[in-house]
């Protein structure tokens, strides 16, 4: 029998059968929100969980993807550093070693009342289960800093 259907927003014909069956778009999840946060940002570095202890991470059970995505939007304009660092866990869910790898460091573009976004790892996977996200103003006015992090896995 021929039918006809969309695939990718053209209209085709195919003839299915049960051995040719109708093509169907893999609709399983592959992304999941992982936080969504309002952080102050400060002249004190602090985590997007408004966390100062440096061992604590932002995210953890973070193993299964593959990159983050970080969006974000700014109500001031103040130059805000970023520092985004990961580490591996044991079965323990302790980390394998002392401290964090920095996978980026740098700064927010400019501009108040601004939407950005920033890939974790910047080139390349991840597969990290712990990321910590830190931020600090180096001037200007405290403000807010509303974020939401997805896990893309895959």
């Amino acid at each position: 029998m021929t039918i006809e259907f969309s695939r990718d927003d053209q209209r085709t014909k195919e003839t299915v059968s049960p051995s040719t069956p109708l093509p169907v778009r893999d609709t399983r999840r592959l992304v999941d929100t992982l936080l969504v946060a309002i952080t102050t940002v400060t002249a004190t570095n602090r985590d997007l969980m408004e966390n100062t202890n440096t061992e604590t991470p932002t995210l953890d059970n973070c193993g299964q993807y593959r990159k983050l995505i970080w969006f974000y939007f700014r109500t001031g304009n103040a130059a805000t550093t970023y520092r985004i660092l990961a580490r591996t866990t044991d079965l323990s869910a302790q980390p394998l070693g002392a401290g964090w790898q920095e996978l980026a460091t740098g700064t927010l573009p400019p501009g108040a009342n601004s939407w950005g976004r920033i890939e974790i790892p910047t080139t390349g996977d991840g597969y990290y289960d712990q990321y910590r996200i830190e931020v600090y103003r180096t001037d200007g006015s405290n403000y807010t800093l509303t974020s939401k992090l997805i896990g893309v896995r895959g």
